[in-house]
């Protein structure tokens, strides 16, 4: 019975010790001025809004269950966002970016980056901007079929970085940059099949996660606040 409550004991002890790992500041970022925005614990109500119950915590990481916008409360304009994912097969999620509302459609009320398993199936007929990585609607993401869109194997953790700076976007996959757009040279272009996207030129705005309900994993959640 002492063995049994032991290796309970250790068990519980080791869980926890590698959540908390998996989700701290290094300390350069520490240094850098980020933001830890989820502990490992709890998705707290004072950082996050809207679709909290859409997102439980699950052995110390995010899983999108039911979805929907899960936003920041703090409005960001200029930012770096860091984050690690994981996809199960033919997963889709998105990161929305200086989104107005967490009730609006973030993908055009601000801007939509691409999570997506494009080697599923269903995926075979995508247009150019939704594959991984891309600005939706607006910025394909670089490519590279033999290194599968320079996405790990399902089930493996991926990161993600996401910076705005003004009109300039960057999106990097596993330190593979596929996006560094300057968002003035689609001003008059007609995007989203001939409509505009209302949420290009947004200054300023909420930035989460927009889930459609395929259970997509997210851990060591960090921001860093470039606004002056």
């Amino acid at each position: 019975m002492r063995n049994t409550v032991c290796f309970l004991f250790c068990f519980v002890l080791t869980c926890s010790v590698l959540t908390a790992a998996d989700n701290v500041l290094s300390s350069d970022e520490k240094t850098d001025g980020f933001e830890l925005l989820f502990d490992g614990a709890a998705l707290s109500p004072d950082i996050w809004q809207s679709a909290i119950e859409g997102y439980p915590i699950e052995d110390g990481v995010i899983v999108c269950r039911k979805g929907g916008n899960l936003l920041t409360k703090k409005e960001y304009g200029d930012f770096i966002f860091r984050f690690e994912f994981r996809m199960p097969a033919g997963g889709n999620n998105g990161v929305g970016i200086r989104s107005e509302s967490a009730k609006k459609d973030a993908a055009y009320n601000g801007m939509e980056i691409q999570i997506l398993d494009n080697s599923a199936a269903q995926y075979k007929n995508l247009k150019k901007y939704q594959y991984h990585g891309s600005i939706y609607g607006i910025v394909p993401a670089k490519r590279n079929a033999e290194k599968n869109d320079y996405l790990k194997p399902i089930g493996e953790w991926n990161t993600m970085e996401v910076s705005a700076t003004g009109t300039k976007i960057k999106v990097t996959v596993n330190g593979e940059v596929t996006v560094d757009a300057d968002l003035v040279e689609f001003r008059d272009k007609p995007l989203l099949d001939g409509k505009q996207h209302p949420g290009l030129f947004r200054e300023k705005g909420f930035v989460g996660f927009l889930g459609h309900g395929d259970p997509v994993s997210f851990k060591n959640v960090r921001i860093k606040s470039l606004d002056k």
